[in-house]
């Protein structure tokens, strides 16, 4: 289901490795047609890593929405699902070099100008990260990502890199309509 297709996306989905795919093409639409084909790489990216984390580890399903926002210069991409529990960054020295999971977040902080968590309710949280809309090289972020531990719940707000003003990116609720 997707929203009105001028500077703000919605999309709901089951967390699947198939709709993972299809929401990436979504992305990569809405990029196109808001003739941000710069961040493509980068967008569908992080969604992919963002929507992989809800596949991998959201309980108590894997029903999600998936936002892109365009406000000024800046791209906001968001992902809210029903677990409560915000995510856990690995300490990059601690995996192994032929794993194959543990480096997601620290791609998308990588990449993205800012990302955080937020609780969002008493059963949910969202994951976001922006990207800015004028061309140039992405920075090394100033803080690198830091393990948390194990599987445990981290009852505050989490960011990574600078904020737009100080404060975290407001986040409308969820719309969506049926496309026919």
């Amino acid at each position: 289901m997707i929203s009105h297709p001028s500077r703000h996306c919605t999309v709901e989905l089951q967390a699947l490795p198939s709709r993972i795919g299809q929401v990436r093409r979504i992305v990569s639409a809405h990029l196109r047609y808001w003739h941000l084909d710069p961040l493509i790489d980068r967008a569908a990216l992080g969604v992919t890593e963002l929507l992989t984390n809800v596949h991998q580890h959201a309980r108590p399903d894997k029903l999600c929405t998936v936002e892109l926002e365009l406000l000024l210069d800046r791209l906001t991409v968001s992902v809210r699902d029903h677990d409560p529990r915000l995510p856990v960054v690995e300490d990059m020295g601690e995996i192994a070099p032929l794993a194959t999971e543990g480096r997601g977040l620290a791609m998308v902080a990588a990449m993205s100008e800012s990302w955080g968590a937020r609780p969002d309710g008493e059963e949910g949280k969202v994951v976001w990260f922006t990207l800015p809309t004028a061309a140039g090289p992405v920075g090394v972020p100033a803080r690198v990502p830091r393990l948390v531990g194990g599987e445990q719940s981290v009852p505050r707000f989490t960011e990574v890199g600078p904020a737009l003003d100080g404060a975290r990116p407001a986040h409308a609720p969820a719309r969506s309509a049926v496309v026919g």
